[in-house]
This record gives C-alpha cells, sequence and structure tokens, in this order.
C-alpha cells in the first residue's frame, strides 16, 4: 500500500522498519558509533538503526542532533531511510546534510499500520511510503 507525504531530503531506500512513537534525540540517545539507541528508558534503547527506515514522530533536543545524524552516516551508522509524522529543523537539517532520505506528513493510517520488520519502501523524491 502506498501513502503519500511530503519530501524533506531526496532518496530511496528500501529496509525493514524500525518504528517507535516516541520522539528520538539523536544528541546523547543515539550512539554515533554503533548506531544504536542509548537513551535510557526509549521503547528503542539497545535497538540499532543502521540500516534500517527509522519511522518516529519527530526528533527531539539539541540542535547538535543534526551533527549526530551526519556522523552517523560518516561512520556507516545511519538508518536508511527516515518517516516522520511531522519533521522538525533538527532531524530535516541532519538527514539533508547526511542524505539520508527522509519524508514526513504520511497519513495517520501508515503509523497505525507499520509494525517492526516489515519491509518499507521510501522514494522521497516522489514523497511516497510503501508498506
Amino acid at each position: 500500500m502506498d501513502y503519500k507525504g511530503r519530501m524533506i531530503c531526496k532518496g530511496k531506500a528500501k529496509a525493514k522498519a524500525l518504528v517507535t512513537n516516541k520522539p528520538i534525540s539523536f544528541y546523547g540517545g543515539v550512539d554515533v558509533e554503533t548506531g544504536c539507541v542509548s537513551e535510557h528508558g526509549h521503547p528503542l534503547e539497545g535497538k540499532c538503526i543502521t540500516g534500517k527506515i527509522l519511522v518516529f514522530p519527530r526528533g527531539s533536543g539539541s540542535t547538535v542532533g543534526s551533527y549526530a545524524l551526519y556522523q552517523m552516516s560518516k561512520n556507516g551508522k545511519a538508518p536508511a531511510a527516515m518517516v516522520n509524522e511531522e519533521s522538525e529543523p533538527i532531524v530535516a537539517v541532519g538527514a539533508i546534510i547526511s542524505e539520508i532520505p527522509l519524508v514526513d506528513q504520511i497519513p495517520k493510517e501508515f503509523f497505525e499500520k507499520v509494525k517492526d520488520g516489515i519491509e518499507v519502501e521510501v522514494d522521497a523524491e516522489a514523497g511516497k511510503v510503501t508498506l
């Protein structure tokens, strides 16, 4: 099933989804060396975002989070793509400088259906996410 949204950063990716309904702080909340969520108590704590389609509502925390995404990209530990309910500047800038495909404003139905491990395809240039 296809869902239409808004392109934030162009690119295409196909991978398994890693899903949370909680915002993510990339600065201090994700280890840039391993790509694993390190924020204590976060639903994704201990899970690796590397190579996944990371589905989360929005980012949180410091503007240094943009650089943390960039550092993960340089380390080969970034997600394959990201899907947000509503991207905010920290995640948007991080995706753009890291060249991580990012789409937001996807219909609510997508977030109700997507689950961890489901194959997801992101075509950010078309603003399309496919389950």
